[in-house]
């Protein structure tokens, strides 16, 4: 696991600024750096040894020294990939996963990608072709950040290296900015500066002296396969588990689990226990609101399978404390406020262990979001074209007139999905603020840079794009390729690497994820039942009352916080005059946004996307020009 940055030209490039770069992302891997350079390339990497710690060191080279390759990831197959190689006459130096790189390279050129079983951001330098090889792993648990300059490219982990090169720009995008605004997270291929990109999920980037192409290699396929007997999808599903456990299971340094008390990291540890022969090490975040707490059937599974337990409380003036330093770590707005107990679990996890495994990609592989269950209900209630444009102004005024979560603000909302089309419907689910909300808070300068850019067209493409049949596998597929690496895995990306841990996510295996995307949508959804075949194949491993309970996400107490705790920040940091300089937003509507909220109207996450909004730009993108008068007192690390 570590940190990669670099560049290629056409002329020499600079390996002082690449060493800047990687003193930049020191945090992904402090245990020792590497470098490459010629005449047309220069790489770098900081390695967080977990594999071959004595030997492991990069860059790799191949055997006559002219292919070489960083790496950032594991490589779960790199032993059987190594034996292949060695039959076909390749000579290693290392028993690292990374040097399995370069010698498939030789054999295989850009299809080296598929024969990889596990997570990646890698860079391979062909000198002889004077060609630079970049790819990220086929959901995209590893970022990957890209700058094309005329004949030069620069590629980084993290956004902080790309800009610390100071011939680049730090200018804002407005279209990233728009569609931050409607998913809380600035989706691939954008990056919130004009002109830096994320390499989309299983994509390649290929640049040969001086030309860029892109290449998507991998898509996760949802066509549905024939599936007759339930029980035995039961027994592969714990099969396949315990074989991608096992597998990420592998390492020379501690390991433990984050345990949240939900199904999937609880069936996670529940594998893990099976396969080790001593206490699994498991980490719980909660809260002093029981609304939001979940440490009691975390412990339920620990003690269950006699883990090593380690807790930890999250309140709100914690928060406020690291929320600086949680912004600058993720270099754009991101307004998942689960990023702050993420924080937390892994600052606990790392005072123990190196190694974290996780649930993520349950939900995605076996139908677990309630949103699931409530668009396949919609969609058996799908009314005549010709009567939703008047559904949804009819359920946009009620929504609007009536109080706050009362049964006419419910109806309203219910009426107004029913005038959408299931994509649309879908897109407003996933929304922050819809596209009116956003015409509302927008200054008329934003409006016009903006002006026809629809950032419900995500939702559309990747709706139409996929070769799902049925409803629930349909929105699985969308939020493969939006939601979970555009939000999810970031999160745990960034927030497990600002404490030098590596997370595993054995939900995420692809040959897990091949097979159970195929299986027909009613064994995901049942009704109201989400997760229906995976709580079935849990049952022999979990707790009954964990199996039952509904479905309650990473949330945090974020509503309360923003009229307590954070309550003064969030009026300093939206209303001072460094706030209303930028002239993006209407001083008048953040102002009812905040008032509203104090008086129970619950806009805590348009307020928290706000906010984190901007933070970010004081933290990262004002730079050395931010002045103390800018940044509110008690915001610690905002100057540092």
């Amino acid at each position: 696991m570590c940190g990669v940055a670099g560049i290629v030209s056409t002329s020499p490039p600079s390996p002082e600024l690449v060493r800047e770069m990687c003193r930049l992302i020191t945090h992904r891997g402090p245990d020792g750096e590497g470098y490459h350079t010629d005449a047309n390339a220069a790489l770098g990497m900081r390695r967080l040894a977990i594999i071959d710690v004595a030997g492991g060191d990069q860059p790799v080279y191949n055997e006559d020294g002219t292919i070489a390759a960083v790496f950032n990831g594991e490589i779960y197959n790199f032993m059987e990939l190594r034996d292949r190689l060695v039959a076909r006459g390749h000579r290693f130096a290392t028993v690292s996963d990374t040097e399995v790189l370069v010698h498939l390279y030789e054999e295989h050129g850009d299809d080296l990608v598929e024969h990889l079983r596990g997570m990646f951001a890698l860079a391979i330098w062909d000198a002889s072709r004077r060609r630079l090889l970049l790819a990220r792993d086929r959901v995209g648990k590893k970022p990957l950040f890209y700058r094309q300059a005329g004949a030069s490219l620069t590629f980084a982990s993290e956004l902080k290296a790309l800009v610390a090169d100071p011939s680049v720009p730090r200018d804002l995008d407005p279209v990233a900015l728009h569609h931050y605004l409607t998913f809380q997270y600035v989706p691939a291929p954008w990056s919130i500066y004009r002109g830096i990109h994320k390499l989309p999920p299983g994509h390649l980037l290929v640049w040969e002296q001086g030309d860029v192409r892109l290449r998507r290699y991998w898509k996760l396929d949802f066509t549905p396969r024939p599936a007759h007997d339930e029980r035995e999808a039961e027994e592969r599903v714990r099969q396949l588990l315990l074989d991608a456990t096992r597998v990420r299971m592998v390492s020379e340094r501690p390991l433990g689990a984050f345990l949240s008390g939900g199904i999937d990291s609880s069936a996670v540890v529940a594998a893990m226990a099976r396969l080790s022969s001593e206490p699994v090490k498991t980490f719980c975040i909660g809260f002093d609101d029981r609304r939001f707490d979940e440490r009691s059937y975390a412990a339920s599974v620990a003690r269950r399978y006699g883990t090593d337990h380690y807790e930890a409380v999250v309140t709100g003036s914690a928060a406020r404390e690291v929320l600086a330093t949680v912004t600058r770590h993720f270099d754009e707005p991101f307004a998942d406020s689960s990023a702050i107990p993420s924080f937390f679990v892994a600052e606990l996890s790392r005072r123990h262990v190196m190694v974290a495994l996780n649930g993520d990609g349950g939900d995605e592989c076996f139908g677990g979001y309630r949103r699931y269950a409530f668009m396949e209900k919609m969609g058996r209630m799908q009314p005549p074209t010709r009567l939703r444009g008047s559904l949804t102004r009819v359920g946009s005024t009620l929504e609007e007139r009536a109080a706050f979560r009362s049964r006419l603000s419910t109806a309203g909302r219910v009426l107004r999905l029913l005038g959408e089309t299931p994509q649309r419907r879908y897109a407003s689910l996933m929304s922050l603020f819809t596209s009116g909300e956003k015409v509302a808070l927008y200054t008329e300068a934003l409006r016009e840079q903006v002006a026809g850019v629809d950032s419900y067209a995500l939702i559309d493409q990747a709706h139409t794009n996929s070769c799902a049949v049925d409803a629930v596998s349909r929105f699985m597929d969308v939020d493969v390729n939006t939601y979970l690496p555009g939000d999810l895995l970031a999160k745990v990306d960034i927030t497990t690497m600002a404490h030098s841990l590596e997370a595993r996510s054995p939900f995420l295996d692809h040959h897990l994820m091949e097979w159970a995307v195929g299986l027909p949508g009613r064994w995901k959804v049942d009704g109201q039942v989400t997760k229906a075949l995976l709580k079935k194949a849990m049952g022999p491993w979990l707790p009954p009352e964990l199996l039952s309970r509904p479905k309650a996400g990473f949330g945090v107490p974020l509503a309360d916080w923003l009229r307590g705790e954070l309550r003064p920040l969030a009026f300093d940091l939206l209303t001072d005059d460094t706030a209303r300089s930028r002239g993006l937003f209407r001083p008048e509507e953040v102002r009812r946004l905040l008032h509203s909220h104090l008086d129970g109207r619950d806009h805590s996450s348009r307020l928290w996307a706000l906010l984190q909004f901007e933070l970010w730009h004081r933290t990262c993108a004002d730079g050395p020009h931010v002045t103390d008068a800018a940044v509110p007192a008690g915001v610690p690390g905002c100057r540092g």
